[in-house]
Formats: structure tokens, C-alpha cells, sequence
């Protein structure tokens, strides 16, 4: 079962959703708690919560969705590689492939 967050945020088929929710609980509740035990103000601490789950899951969210865009580009890069190995391997256009004397003078 898909469960959205303010009806439009797919936490189960968006990536870093679920992670980004999770890590903003875990902070709203540590800076609630924390403001709680050093001031005694309940609306206040409350208030602090909430920011802090903002703060948290956002920041969350931005760092792995920055880490997320790095991991396809390498992907990328390696299956252009790959296919590009594939495509010029044996060839004169092989990297690997030693060039003797007479094909640099062909070249």
C-alpha cells in the first residue's frame, strides 16, 4: 500500500522520500525535546519541533537527492564506456590495443 504525505508525495515510489520523513521525525523530536529540557515551555518547544522537522528533512532530502544524481551520472558514464568498449574493441580506435609501427605511420 502507497501512503502519501499531504496527499501528494509518494514516500513509497519517490526516492529519498521515506528516508527524508523518517530523519525529520527523528530531528523534530530531538529539538523538541532537547528546547523541552532547557526552557519547560511546552507551545514554544512545540513550535521548535516543527522546525525542526522542516530543517531536517529538507536538509536530508537535498543531500540525498545531490548523492542520487551523482550515482546516475557514474552510472552513465560507465555504460558509456562500456558500450563504447564493446563498439571499438579490435579496432585501430582501441585505447588497449598496442599500435605497431606501421600503423602509426598510417595514421
Amino acid at each position: 500500500q502507497s501512503f502519501k504525505l499531504l496527499g501528494f508525495l509518494d514516500v513509497q515510489n519517490v526516492p529519498c522520500a521515506r528516508e527524508s520523513v523518517l530523519y525529520g521525525s527523528l530531528g523534530s523530536f530531538v529539538v523538541g525535546l532537547g528546547h523541552f529540557l532547557a526552557t519547560s515551555r511546552v507551545r514554544r518547544s512545540c513550535d521548535f519541533a516543527v522546525g525542526g522537522f522542516i530543517c531536517t528533512m529538507l536538509g536530508y532530502w537535498f543531500y540525498c537527492r545531490y548523492n542520487l544524481a551523482k550515482q546516475r551520472i557514474r552510472q552513465r558514464m560507465l555504460k558509456e564506456g562500456m558500450r563504447n568498449k564493446l563498439l571499438f574493441e579490435g579496432s585501430s580506435l582501441d585505447p588497449e590495443r598496442k599500435q605497431t609501427g606501421s600503423e602509426r605511420s598510417e595514421s
